[in-house]
């Protein structure tokens, strides 16, 4: 016999099928999402990066750097990231439901959550601007945005596997070291560029 984590989720369902079982159908499907989301967030940022870049080219190469970047970040945008972002919210929501409680650490990843649908949605600013051939951010900006995304995704898994037994100050301290390597690590990237 399926053992229960919370009352609420197992409840039966018809031919004998278990709430608790739909729960973890959904939550893996909700887990799949965001990790296609992050994937779509990571890459679409990289191609915003090469497209810039691609304005130092010779007229002709831009052209056909920034015609080719375009179709790439357009089709991103439209069939994996956003509907990535819109999939999770709805199976998180999903699952959130079914859970039935608002423990601590769900409350402080929804904070967490919070955050990067904003930065989801800077990049979709971003992603409407390139389209419309306006480029505000240099590439080594776009490289700092694109470390948010990391910031993020440590940030909500170690919350989610931890949950009650995180450290604040271990958590904290952990996410501060992590910022300094990624910042450490983008400029010894710019330096060694220059060479």
């Amino acid at each position: 016999m399926k053992r229960c984590c919370c009352p609420k989720t197992c409840r039966p369902l018809a031919d004998g099928i278990q709430t608790f079982d739909m729960y973890l159908y959904i939550k893996a499907l909700h887990i799949i999402f965001v990790v296609t989301w992050f994937s779509g967030m990571f890459y679409i940022v990289r191609l915003f990066i090469y497209n810039t870049e691609a304005g130092q080219r010779p007229e002709a190469e831009k052209k056909v750097l920034r015609d080719q970047f375009g179709i790439m970040i357009r089709l991103l945008w439209r069939a994996i990231t956003m509907p990535s972002a819109v999939l999770t919210a709805v199976l998180g929501i999903s699952v959130w439901s079914m859970l039935g409680a608002l423990p601590g650490w769900l409350m402080v990843k929804l904070a967490f959550v919070a955050g990067l649908y904003l930065y989801h949605f800077s990049l979709y600013r971003i992603y409407r601007e390139q389209m419309a051939g306006v480029f505000r951010y240099s590439s080594q900006k776009l490289r700092i945005w694109n470390e948010v995304a990391t910031i993020f995704l440590v940030s909500i898994v170690m919350i989610v596997v931890v949950k009650q037994s995180l450290s604040w100050i271990w958590g904290l301290a952990g996410l501060l070291l992590l910022m300094v390597v990624l910042m450490s690590a983008i400029r010894i990237y710019k330096m060694l560029r220059k060479k």
